[in-house]
Order: structure tokens, then sequence, then C-alpha cells
């Protein structure tokens, strides 16, 4: 196979991982959202601390976010890139979260997103998540979140 198909192949799988990692996350099924990230994992997330190491840190933060939603959680990926070169990719897109808190506040948030991926035996896997607002640089460092594409 030809470095460009092998390419649009690897492509193609990462855009289908990526879909059904969405998915899974919409339904807010930890299982399947795990299997999507390698072991050593490393998640610069929007809840503090500044670092996530490993994927037990990440499950952890999920099982106490996803509770925090009324039934499903809402999650649109705008404006993907996905970059691949052999056993590594990198990923950018606009991502929107929606639903409805458990306290009846409603969510609606444009986030950043960079994925790395790496093929590993073959699947492609999440090693490194990070997830960003931006922020008002004009003294008050509140979080952009009123921000749309």
């Amino acid at each position: 196979m030809t470095t460009a198909k092998r390419t649009l192949s690897d492509e193609a799988r990462i855009r289908e991982a990526i879909d059904n990692w969405a998915k899974a996350l919409r339904a807010k099924d930890i299982k399947s959202v795990m299997s999507h990230y390698a072991p050593d994992l490393v998640t610069f997330d929007l809840a503090p601390p500044l670092a996530y190491v490993g994927a037990d840190s990440l499950r952890k933060n999920l099982e106490a976010w996803f509770p925090t939603f009324q039934g499903p959680i809402g999650h649109e990926i705008s404006d993907l890139h996905i970059d691949v070169s052999q056993d590594l990719a990198l990923c950018r897109s606009l991502n929107r979260i929606t639903g409805t808190r458990t306290s009846g506040e409603k969510t609606d948030v444009w986030v950043r997103a960079t994925v790395s991926f790496r093929k590993i035996d073959g699947k492609w896997l999440v090693t490194h998540e990070h997830t960003s607002v931006p922020f008002y640089m004009d003294g008050s460092y509140k979080a952009a979140i009123d921000l749309k594409p």
C-alpha cells in the first residue's frame, strides 16, 4: 500500500475513532470512552489540576463529571483537522458541549481541543489530549465561554 493510501486509511480510522468516542461521551459510557485512550495518557483538561497523568486519572474525572448532567451530554465537533505521519497523528478541533446540569443550569460552551494519537498494536489510541478555553486578558482573567466560531 502506498504511503498516501495508508495515510488516508489511517485518517479514516482516526475519524471513526473520534466519532465513536463522541458517541460514547454523549451517552456517558465510561468503558467505551476509555477504550480510546492509551494507559500512559497525559491530559490537560478544563478542570484542575494542570495535568492528569494516566488513563485512571481521566476515568476518575469523567466518573465525577458525567453525573453532573441530566440525560446525555451534547457534544459537537467542528473544524476537525487531522495530520497523520506513520504511527503518530495530531488532531485539532473546536468542540461544543451542551446539556442540562443536575442543578438545572444549561451548559453551552465551545472549547478548543488538540488530540495526539499513536498507533499501538495496530490501533489508534489517544496519548495526549488538551482541552481549553481562552480567557479575557483585561485583568479579569475570566474564561471566555461566550465565544462561538
